[in-house]
């Protein structure tokens, strides 16, 4: 349900997005030994819910739930259509910041290292936008980024090099 008058609020299930989001992800993840995401439709409706309220007060923040969360923003004023590998991608990016000799959580690397971590199995995608503005929410379960000792070492591997 869109909480804004003025914003076009999608509904990413099933959709182009969703699919786009899914396989980028687990294309990254298949680089660092990490199983496939699968979607769990419960963290879609609260993903969509948090992207949501975030384009109605215009601010990108984390909703500090009880699960693993992405957020991205774009702003376009060509009203691009945003697709789901970019807001992936940006997140994957932070990857060329990440020291694999020295494992540990950054606030430069949290969400390359969400997108990639191992013990995470499921996925939730929201999107809202206005047509210029885009929020986009991804929510995870299990959680990563946790730093109880060696779960960064367990979950965030290097990517495999391919002869």
């Amino acid at each position: 349900m869109c909480t804004s008058n003025d914003s076009l609020c999608l509904s990413v299930a099933g959709s182009n997005f969703e699919a786009e989001f899914l396989q980028t992800h687990n294309a990254y993840r298949k680089q660092h030994g990490a199983p496939p995401l699968t979607i769990n439709k419960n963290l879609c409706r609260s993903s969509q819910e948090w992207a949501e309220h975030l384009l109605s007060i215009r601010t990108l923040m984390h909703s500090n739930g009880e699960y693993g969360e992405n957020v991205y923003y774009a702003w376009s004023s060509a009203n691009k259509k945003l697709t789901g590998r970019e807001a992936v991608e940006s997140w994957y990016s932070e990857i060329k910041d990440y020291n694999f000799s020295r494992p540990g959580f950054t606030s430069q690397t949290g969400h390359f290292t969400q997108v990639v971590w191992k013990d995470t199995n499921e996925v939730g995608v929201g999107l809202a936008t206005d047509g210029n503005t885009t929020f986009v929410v991804g929510q995870y379960l299990p959680p990563g980024n946790i730093s109880n000792a060696g779960y960064f070492e367990r979950n965030v591997l290097p990517a495999v090099t391919s002869n």
